[in-house]
C-alpha cells in the first residue's frame, strides 16, 4: 500500500491533524464540555456533554487492544542478522527463531525493514511518538510499545508484556551543574525511576513479550533464564511474573545488595546463588539454556537492545527532538552503549533529528576492560579478572558487548573513562547532597563527567545527559557505610552522619548554633 493510502485508512498512522480531535488515539474521550458562546453577553454554556464509553464497560485495554489489531496495519517487519556484518552477507533469521549467536559466533543484531519505515518522514513518526506521550491505550502508554513499530513491529499487542514503563524523568541537575562544574544544562536522565527500579525494564518488556509470543505459537520454552549481579534479575523475574512464565536466576552468592536479591525472590523467580562472580554465572547460564528449553535473557539477546534503544529517542523527545551535545552511560556489559547509539542513530537516518550526541561509556576502575581496551588504540582486547565495586551491577570482566560498545563508540567519537571507588561513591554523595538519591553506578558516570569537565574536553555550555541507570533505594547500604564512615581505607569526605545529642534543651541549642553559624560561614 502507498504511503499515502495507508495514512488516509489508518487512524493509527494519521498524523495529529488528520485524526478526529475528540479522540485520543482514535478512541472517544470519557466526557467533553459543550462550551458556547452567547453573543449578546458571552455567557459560556459549560453544560456536560456525555460521549459514549472509549470500549465497552466490561473490556479492559488488553481486550481492547485484541479487538482492534485486525485494523493496525503491519507493513513493517524485523528480523535477526550478523551483528556489523559484511553489506552482502544474507544471513538472517525470524525474530520467532530460537537462536542467540550466528553461524561463526558473533552477536546478533535486530535489523529493521528501514525502506517501509522511511516511507514516512521524520516529521511523521515525531509527531506519532509525541502523540502517544501519557496515554493509557494498550501498549502506547509505555516508553517503549510507543515506539512499537521500531522495536518488534510484528507482534500482536495482546502478547505484549508491560508496566509502561519507560517515559522516565529529565532531571535538571541545576545545583549540582552550577555549583561542582560551571555547567547550566546538565541533566540526568532517571531510567532507574521504573517499574523494578532500573533501566533494564526497557529491555524486558520486550524479551519476556516475544517469548510470550513463542509461547503461544507452542515453540520449546518453558521458562526464562539469565545471570545477574542484580538488576536484570529483578527486571526479568516481574516481568515473568506478570505473564505467568517461569523465571531462573543465576546470581553470584554474597555479590549484589540485600535489595536486589529480595526483589527476584519475591516475584517467584528460581534463584541459584552460585560460589563465583558474573562471569562465571554467565558461562553457565550459556552451557544451560543450550541443554534445556530456557531462555536467554542476557543481553547476548539482541532483543534486548531493542527496548532498551527507546531512552535514546526518549531523551530527544524530552527536549523537543533537540540533539544533546554528550550522553554519558556507565557501562558493565556493554550492551547499553550501543542501545543508545542504536536509537540515536535511527532518529538520524529516518530524518528526525540532523546528527547524534557523542557518547562516553563510563567504567569503575575495578572492572574497567573497555577502558583499558580504549587507552590502548582499540589493540587487542583482552577481558580482566572484575574485583569488588560499590557499583556491583557493573562488576563485569569479560562484556558479552564488547563489539557493539566499541562499534558504538567508534562511530559516535566517544569517549571512555573510569572512576575508582572513592571517586564514585564521593560522586554519589555528592549528588545525593544537591537533591538527587542516586545509585554507584551513576556516581561512575558523574566521575567521568567530573573529569571530561575538568580537561576541558566537555565545555561548561555543552548539554549533557548522565544516564542514571538504577534507583538509589536499592543500594542504601553504600549509602550508610559511607555516611558511617564505615569503608576501609576510604576518607568518606563528604560523610554526614547524625550527631548525637543530650535530650535537653541547652545542650540541642549549643548544637544547633554551631551548625546555623557554619551555615552562613559557607554562604
Amino acid at each position: 500500500m502507498a504511503a499515502s493510502s495507508l495514512l488516509r485508512s489508518s487512524p493509527f498512522f494519521s498524523s495529529p491533524q488528520q485524526r478526529n480531535p475528540g479522540t485520543i488515539n482514535n478512541s472517544p474521550r470519557f466526557l467533553t464540555v459543550k462550551a458556547t458562546i452567547s453573543s449578546s453577553d458571552k455567557s459560556v454554556d459549560t453544560t456536560p456533554v456525555i460521549k459514549s464509553h472509549r470500549r465497552p464497560a466490561d473490556e479492559n485495554i488488553r481486550q481492547e487492544a485484541h479487538r482492534r489489531c485486525s485494523t493496525e496495519p503491519n507493513n513493517f517487519s524485523a528480523k535477526y542478522v550478523p551483528f556489523n556484518a559484511d553489506p552482502g552477507c544474507t544471513e538472517s533469521y525470524s525474530l520467532d527463531e530460537i537462536v542467540y549467536r550466528s553461524r561463526s559466533g558473533g552477536l546478533l543484531d535486530v535489523q529493521h525493514d528501514m525502506e517501509a519505515l522511511k516511507e514516512f518522514d521524520g516529521n511523521y513518526w515525531k509527531n506519532l511518538f509525541d502523540g502517544r506521550i501519557g496515554k493509557t491505550n494498550w501498549p502506547y502508554g509505555s516508553g517503549v510499545w510507543s515506539k512499537k513499530e521500531w522495536v518488534l513491529p510484528e507482534i500482536d499487542s495482546d502478547d505484549i508484556v508491560s508496566a509502561f514503563e519507560g517515559n522516565s524523568n529529565m532531571f535538571w541537575a541545576e545545583r549540582y551543574g552550577k555549583q561542582h562544574l560551571g555547567m547550566n544544562d546538565l541533566w540526568v536522565k532517571h531510567c532507574g525511576i521504573s517499574h523494578t527500579g532500573s533501566f533494564k525494564d526497557l529491555g524486558m518488556t520486550v524479551l519476556v513479550s516475544q517469548v510470550n509470543r513463542l509461547r503461544k505459537m507452542n515453540r520449546p520454552v518453558v521458562g526464562v533464564g539469565c545471570a545477574s549481579t542484580g538488576d536484570t534479575s529483578a527486571a526479568l523475574s516481574a516481568y515473568c511474573a506478570s505473564a505467568g512464565i517461569p523465571s531462573i536466576v543465576f546470581l553470584p552468592a554474597n555479590k549484589i545488595s540485600m535489595a536486589q536479591l529480595v526483589q527476584p525472590i519475591a516475584n517467584g523467580a528460581f534463584v541459584l546463588s552460585l560460589d563465583t562472580d558474573f562471569d562465571g554465572c554467565m558461562q553457565l547460564v550459556r552451557e544451560v539454556t543450550s541443554e534445556l528449553p530456557i531462555y536467554l535473557a542476557n543481553s547476548l539477546n539482541s532483543l534486548r537492545i531493542e527496548g532498551q534503544k527507546t531512552a535514546a529517542i526518549e531523551i530527544l523527545q524530552q527536549f523537543d527532538w533537540e540533539v544533546p551535545d554528550w550522553v554519558i552511560v556507565p557501562g558493565g556489559n556493554l550492551g547499553n552503549i550501543y542501545a543508545f547509539y542504536k536509537g540515536f542513530h535511527m532518529c538520524k537516518e529516518l530524518g528526525l533529528v540532523d546528527r547524534i550526541p557523542r557518547l562516553v561509556c563510563a567504567q569503575a576502575a575495578n572492572a574497567n576492560p573497555l577502558y583499558l581496551h580504549y587507552k590502548s588504540g582499540w589493540t587487542d582486547f583482552s577481558p580482566v579478572k572484575a574485583k569488588t565495586t560499590f557499583a556491583s551491577a557493573i562488576q563485569i570482566g569479560d562484556p558479552v558487548s564488547i563489539d557493539r560498545a566499541v562499534y558504538a563508540l567508534q562511530n559516535s567519537n566517544g569517549i571512555v573513562e573510569e572512576a575508582t571507588e572513592e571517586e564514585l561513591m564521593d560522586a554519589m554523595a555528592q549528588a545525593d547532597s544537591t537533591g538527587m538519591f542516586i545509585c554507584p553506578h551513576t556516581g561512575v558516570a558523574l566521575t567521568a563527567l567530573d573529569k571530561l569537565r575538568n580537561s576541558g574536553v566537555i565545555r561548561p555550555t555543552d548539554r549533557t545527559v548522565v544516564v542514571s541507570t538504577a534507583h538509589g533505594l536499592k543500594f542504601t547500604q553504600s549509602k550508610i557505610d559511607y555516611h558511617s564512615k564505615a569503608i576501609p581505607e576510604m576518607a568518606c569526605r563528604l560523610a554526614n552522619p547524625p550527631v548525637n545529642v543530650k535530650a535537653d534543651f541547652g545542650s540541642v541549642m549549643d548544637v544547633l548554633k554551631k551548625y546555623l553559624l557554619s551555615k552562613e560561614s559557607k554562604n
